[in-house]
């Protein structure tokens, strides 16, 4: 079969809409970032409460108001007006509409939100509405889109489909399988939903080869589609670039902080990330730095945190809910290293992040953290707070070590660069396109 040189790629903006973020977001921003430096035309397909109907000049105001207050509704009431309009909504194909981006729409606040993006669409709701719909039947939702992409490329499984695209699938991890006990995740349906992606997609794509293995080891059917392509970081953002001196004076005027008098962990506070032993071990490590935890409480555990209010009470702890990316990196790149031993990783890019900023890392060796990091990170046991404290002191106490692992991880960086991962990219589209039938 003939296979075009360059693609249209459609991408999902179902994490791009959450005004707090998440690590897949920034995984569908750099993936967008990578596919335009391609030069591949970007689509990207929200599910944002936009009516159908919508005359085109209200459409570009009403998704940027939807984008602030794009939170997840609570569920209407039974036979409530909002209900009877849900019930007929679900009886009906969804249909997209285009979003014109005019210009006329102050956009420049959602800078660091958006995709790279050429055309971006709209379905009323789809992300609540297919996965309801794939609840009720086992079945997906079918979206169709004028001149829709080659390839639709999901950045994570969704019981969805473009029709007249070859659609792919990202799996991060099968976390909520292989640690059950550590996500709120309804397992039945995470099954279920992975098996149809596992018939169904034209391909799957995944983020390193341990999280290739965990898949492949509750769906071997999927080994003749499912290809890694790992992850890469996107040095070009603003946050990278700004001078030191500016990273300093910013966290010293927030937050009282000097350059490597803290640790920092950041990313969700669930109990994958480990952060209850994280915490356990600090305060055992008996240094006189502080550790600063940057994330959202995706769901609460006693267990996890129960270390978490005396460290706050005692002034060792500083805990922040959100920060805008220019404020994180300011505080990553003074840090003296980040604590990351987390339980389960499928990629881990705070680890990648953290070294291009030359921060000293300390990983697990779980998941995918031992491939990502390589010998440029201090390797610890996840579930062993001794050895976690003990790797703790050893970066607090030893200069000569932070700048070995520095210099390694400058070196180690390279092998998650843009332009591999744009080369591995290429080569699964390639390979996908070149088996299906709908290009």
């Amino acid at each position: 079969m003939f296979v075009k040189s360059s693609f249209r790629i459609g991408l999902d903006g179902f994490n791009l809409s959450l005004e707090k973020g998440t690590g897949v977001a920034t995984y569908a921003r750099t993936l967008s970032r990578a596919l335009s430096g391609l030069g591949c035309p970007v689509d990207a397909l929200f599910g944002l409460n936009i009516p159908t109907g919508s005359i085109p000049t209200l459409r570009e105001v009403r998704f940027f108001d939807k984008l602030v207050t794009s939170g997840r509704p609570k569920s209407p009431a039974v036979f409530s007006k909002r209900w009877f309009r849900e019930r007929k909504a679900d009886l009906l194909p969804p249909k997209s509409i285009e979003i014109p981006i005019t210009g006329r729409v102050d956009s420049r606040s959602f800078s660091e939100r958006l995709p790279a993006f050429d055309r971006i669409f709209n379905v009323d709701d789809l992300f609540r509405r297919a996965a309801r719909h794939f609840r009720q039947t086992g079945k997906f939702t079918a979206v169709r889109m004028e001149n829709p992409p080659d390839i639709m490329h999901w950045t994570y499984p969704f019981p969805i489909e473009v029709e007249g695209a070859a659609n792919i699938y990202t799996l991060h991890d099968v976390v909520p399988l292989r640690l059950p006990h550590t996500t709120l995740d309804d397992k039945a349906y995470y099954f279920r939903l992975l098996q149809t992606v596992g018939t169904r997609a034209s391909g799957v794509c995944t983020v390193s080869e341990a999280s290739k293995a965990d898949i492949l080891s509750f769906f071997p059917g999927m080994a003749s589609r499912l290809h890694n392509t790992y992850q890469a970081c996107d040095t070009d953002r603003p946050a990278f670039h700004r001078p030191d001196s500016e990273c300093l004076a910013e966290i010293q005027a927030d937050f009282g902080l000097s350059r490597h008098s803290y640790f920092i962990f950041f990313g969700s506070l669930e109990p994958k990330k480990n952060i209850g032993r994280v915490i356990e071990a600090f305060l055992a490590s008996r240094s006189s730095r502080k550790l600063i935890l940057v994330g959202a409480m995706a769901w609460k555990s006693d267990r996890e945190l129960r270390y978490l209010e005396h460290g706050i009470s005692t002034g060792r702890i500083m805990m922040i809910d959100y920060l805008p990316e220019r404020t994180l990196f300011s505080l990553l790149r003074q840090a003296r290293a980040l604590l990351f031993p987390s339980l389960s990783e499928g990629f881990g890019l705070p680890v990648i992040e953290a070294m291009h900023c030359g921060v000293p890392v300390l990983t697990s060796r779980e998941g995918a953290l031992p491939e990502v990091g390589g010998d440029a990170t201090l390797h610890t046991e996840a579930y062993d707070v001794d050895a976690i404290t003990s790797a703790i002191q050893q970066l607090d106490q030893d200069d000569s070590l932070c700048e070995q692992l520095v210099a390694k991880g400058y070196q180690q960086v390279r092998k998650f660069d843009m332009a591999s991962y744009q080369k591995r990219l290429i080569e699964m589209y390639r390979s996908v396109l070149s088996t299906t039938s709908t290009v």
